[in-house]
């Protein structure tokens, strides 16, 4: 096994910086959202457009761009990344039309699909077995830091700034971003191979049509013609890339990989978590917005306590995977995360924030023990050189599983939102909470708003119930699938590398 890389912390800390700045524009975004309303004078739709643009291009692009990665160098793709994120932040900024920041979402969605594999797959590189899950537990500490820092951080900048503001705060930070890179990352790359230029075509349609049907199934229902195409193109498309995969003499994504129990089981308990959780911030925002009357900034401090917890819980999973293995260490965790959406299930209208808090917390330390496991089992299981595609293939189970949420957890949210209200509401007012409170405000109606209230939380316990079965699954998964490693084979790289798939000087 060769030694770890001299400078791989100061590698990580570089790792760290280029994901946040895609961390927290994705999620400060929300913040802006009235803004963009009034100053663009954007429509729903366009609305909607301006966070799935970005969200289609990405889950389109990640296999691909994680590939082109391995071949060409993962440091290059990594740069960029970077170059094309912050440089579409530049005409986001500027944006005075929908169609415009809609466009210049898209490019960024680009940029992201290089970014996030890369900072995974040069972790991976330059981190030996024994000190990689401490890496990735510092690594999703980032990563849960930007989630929930995003919208304090859009809030403050909102209050004294224009809404091009939250774009604004990418440029500088990518900047740095690519001279760090230059200077402290390593090149690497797997062993030079033909490009795949049909499982590329394949996997990107494939995946763009599956996370553009999932996005359109909320909005047109399931028997639309728009979903169903969408649907019918992606199962074409990615069973035929499966297909090619298998028989093509230099895959981009050898099938094979999913043969290993620890990839394919890491892979499939993330999907779970990612599907668990993924409509779960759609879920609470409204909450502590519409039912506990907070501000968007107060609404991002409220989630703090689990931030916190996950960042102390994410050392503490390491040592208990060290200890005890990967499985038991999952296992634990999500099953602690099945009682935060237990507590979440059990929630009425007069609760408030404490209970909120104590399903936070809890959710934290699930989170925190289970995350550097899934992550470092998957990643693990990779030959270095299917570094790059393999941190793909994390990435892309992480965006559907929480597309699907989002998608299939909504719709169920809304449907038992409706039916909790009184028959007697008006036609707008059993259609959303915030169509609700709208009309009660407007009519002085107390009482339509209380009901309002009861009903969201009601529906949001009854979605808590996917969180809880998720989660037992997850757990049970991850027990049985996931094979512990001998203690002599603790350090002992997964697969042989090939020499080319090792870093080399920058």
């Amino acid at each position: 096994m060769s030694a770890p890389h001299p400078r791989r912390w100061w590698i990580l800390g570089v790792l760290c910086l280029s994901l946040l700045v895609v961390v927290i524009d994705n999620t400060v975004l929300n913040v802006a959202i009235p803004s963009l309303i009034e100053d663009l004078d954007a429509s729903n739709s366009d609305i909607q457009w301006i966070l799935d643009a970005y969200i289609v291009v990405f889950a389109g692009l990640l296999l691909t761009a994680g590939a082109l990665s391995d071949r060409f160098g993962r440091r290059r793709g990594l740069i960029i990344g970077l170059v094309m994120f912050g440089g579409a932040s530049v005409p986001a900024t500027l944006a005075e039309t929908s169609g415009q920041l809609i466009a210049a979402r898209a490019l960024m969605g680009v940029g992201g699909a290089f970014l996030m594999p890369g900072t995974l797959s040069i972790l991976t590189t330059v981190f030996d077995d024994k000190e990689r899950k401490k890496a990735i537990a510092i690594w999703s500490s980032v990563l849960m830091l930007g989630a929930l820092g995003g919208p304090v951080a859009g809030g403050l900048l909102l209050e004294h700034f224009w809404w091009g503001s939250v774009f604004l705060i990418n440029i500088p930070i990518a900047a740095l971003a690519v001279l760090a890179t230059v200077l402290i990352i390593p090149e690497s790359r797997g062993p030079a191979a033909r490009p795949d230029l049909v499982g590329a075509l394949l996997s990107t349609v494939g995946m763009t049509a599956l996370v553009w049907s999932v996005i359109f199934i909320p909005r047109d229902g399931w028997s639309s013609a728009k979903v169903e195409v969408g649907l019918v193109l992606a199962v074409l498309a990615l069973v035929g890339f499966a297909l090619w995969e298998r028989r093509v003499a230099e895959p981009m994504l050898p099938i094979g990989l999913f043969k290993d129990r620890n990839f394919s089981g890491a892979s499939l308990s993330i999907v779970l978590l990612s599907f668990s959780s993924g409509g779960l911030m759609l879920a609470l925002t409204q909450y502590l917005q519409f039912v506990l009357g907070y501000s968007p900034i107060k609404t991002g401090v409220a989630f703090i306590p689990l931030l916190v917890t996950v960042m102390a819980f994410n050392g503490v999973g390491v040592m208990i995977d060290k200890r005890f293995g990967a499985r038991v260490a999952l296992a634990v965790g999500f099953l602690f995360f099945a009682g935060g959406f237990a507590v979440l299930a059990s929630m009425s209208a007069e609760d408030g924030y404490p209970l909120l808090v104590t399903a936070l917390v809890v959710m934290g330390v699930g989170s925190g023990l289970a995350g550097p496991a899934a992550y470092g089992t998957l990643l693990g299981a990779l030959p270095k050189e299917r570094a790059g595609v393999g941190s793909a293939v994390n990435d892309t189970v992480q965006q559907v599983g929480q597309a699907l949420s989002i998608a299939v957890l909504g719709s169920v949210l809304t449907a038992a939102y409706t039916d909790a209200m009184p028959e007697d509401a008006a036609g707008p007012a059993r259609d959303s909470i915030g169509n609700a409170l709208a009309i009660a405000g407007a009519k002085g109606d107390t009482a339509l708003a209380d009901a309002a209230r009861s009903a969201f939380v009601d529906a949001m316990s009854l979605t808590a119930v996917a969180g809880i079965a998720g989660g037992i699954a997850a757990a049970v998964l991850a027990f049985v699938v996931l094979r512990p490693v001998p203690r002599e084979e603790e350090g002992a790289p997964a697969a042989d590398p090939a020499p080319a798939g090792e870093p080399s000087a920058p």
